[in-house]
C-alpha cells in the first residue's frame, strides 16, 4: 500500500509574549492511500496545529521547530508560498470546522466554487464556463438538490449542514488526494452529522481520497476510520487500527476517553477526567497525563514512557506496557468501549 503522507517527528511551537508554547511535541504518523486516519483528543491536544502544519497554514506565531512532513519525496517543511500554490488544494485539501466562517458571505456559492477551480490558471470566458459546468457537478456529487439554481444563491440562503457541503466541494474543486477534515462536523446537530459523515466516506471511495480526520467524538472515529492516533498535550500516545484503540485500549488517556463517551445503553454515571490538560509553557517532566492518571505509576512522574508495541500495528506510550510494571484491568472502560464501536458501525 503506498504511502501518502509521512509526518516524522515534528515539533510546532507558540511565542506567546515571553514564553514559548510547545504545542505539538515529536508527532509521527503515516497515512496511506484510501485510508482514512482519525486525530483525536482533547480540545488543545495539538489536533488542529498538526492538521494546519499539514497544510502550511500555522500563523507567523508559530514555528516548526523540528521534524519533516513528506509528501511523496517532498518535505512540505521546506516549502515557500510559491511552492505550496502547487499543493495547498491541487494535492492536500482542507475542510475547516465551522463552514460559515469559511464563505464569503456576499459572493454566491457557485462562483466560490469556480474561484477554487479556477485558482492559478487564467480566467478566460472558456475557462469560466467549463468551471461553472464543474462547478454544478461537484454541488449534485455533494448532494445539493437542484444545483443549477443554487449555484446563484448567497451563503446565508443555506443551512449549515449545506453550507458544509458547499465546503467539501471547494475543497475537492481540483481533485486533491488528501483531504484532511478539521472536526467538519462541531458545528453542525447531531441529525445533520451522520449525513455528513456519510458524504465524506462516499467521496472518499468514490475518488480513491485518503483522509485524515481530526475529531474529539469516539463515536464518529468508530464510523469513519481505518486507524487512530490518539493525542494528548501535543504527543501521540497511542496508535493503531481502528479495531485495537476500541477493543484494546493500552494507554490509560484512550481508556478515559473511551470511558466519557456518551452511552444511551447503560444508566452507568459519565465517567469524568478529573483534572485539567498540563500547561504546555512550562517543562513537562515525566508522563504528560500523569497527574490525572488513577492508575500511573512512580516513574510516570519521572521519566516520559517510550512507545511499546502491542503488536504490528499497535503502540502505546504508557509504563504500564512494561514487563515490570503491575496488570491493570480498567474493565469500565473496555466495556463501554466495545459498545461505542458496535454503536458506531
Amino acid at each position: 500500500m503506498q504511502t501518502k503522507l509521512r509526518v516524522n517527528n515534528l515539533s510546532v511551537s507558540f511565542n506567546v509574549r515571553e514564553d514559548v508554547l510547545r504545542a505539538v511535541r515529536g508527532v509521527s504518523f503515516e497515512l496511506n492511500e484510501g485510508e482514512t486516519l482519525a486525530i483525536v483528543g482533547e480540545s488543545g491536544s495539538g489536533k488542529s496545529v498538526t492538521s494546519k502544519a499539514i497544510l502550511g497554514l500555522l500563523p507567523k506565531s508559530a514555528k516548526i521547530v523540528s521534524g519533516e512532513i513528506f509528501f511523496g519525496e517532498d518535505d512540505l517543511t521546506k516549502y515557500g508560498e510559491r511552492e505550496w500554490t502547487n499543493v495547498r488544494g491541487k494535492k492536500i485539501a482542507m475542510v475547516f470546522q465551522d463552514p460559515t466562517a469559511c464563505l464569503n458571505p456576499i459572493l454566491r456559492v457557485g462562483e466560490q466554487i469556480v474561484e477554487g477551480i479556477l485558482a492559478g490558471e487564467k480566467h478566460t470566458p472558456k475557462n469560466r464556463a467549463a468551471a461553472k459546468e464543474k462547478a454544478i457537478k461537484l454541488l449534485q456529487e455533494v448532494g445539493i438538490p437542484d444545483a443549477e439554481n443554487r449555484f446563484r444563491q448567497y451563503p446565508f440562503e443555506f443551512s449549515g449542514g449545506m453550507k458544509q457541503r458547499i465546503v467539501i466541494a471547494i475543497a475537492l474543486s481540483q481533485s486533491p488526494e488528501i483531504l484532511v477534515c478539521d472536526e467538519p462536523t462541531t458545528a453542525l446537530d447531531v441529525s445533520v452529522q451522520a449525513q455528513i459523515l456519510e458524504l465524506i466516506n462516499g467521496l472518499k471511495k468514490e475518488r480513491n481520497l485518503s483522509v485524515v480526520f481530526i475529531t474529539h467524538d469516539l463515536g464518529v472515529v468508530a464510523s469513519m476510520a481505518d486507524r487512530v492516533a490518539v493525542m494528548y498535550a501535543g504527543k501521540i500516545v497511542e496508535y493503531g487500527k481502528t479495531e485495537e484503540i476500541f477493543y484494546q485500549p493500552k494507554h490509560p488517556y484512550t481508556w478515559a476517553l473511551l470511558a466519557a463517551s456518551p452511552d444511551l445503553t447503560t444508566k452507568d454515571r459519565l465517567y469524568e477526567i478529573k483534572g485539567t490538560s498540563p500547561d504546555l509553557t512550562k517543562e513537562i517532566k515525566g508522563d504528560a497525563f500523569a497527574p490525572r492518571n488513577e492508575y500511573a505509576l512512580k516513574i510516570d512522574f519521572e521519566e516520559e514512557p517510550p512507545f511499546f508495541k502491542v503488536s504490528e500495528t499497535h503502540f502505546a506510550a504508557t509504563w504500564l506496557l512494561d514487563a515490570r510494571a503491575p496488570i491493570v484491568h480498567p474493565p469500565k472502560a473496555e466495556k463501554r468501549s466495545k459498545r461505542s464501536r458496535k454503536n458506531g458501525e
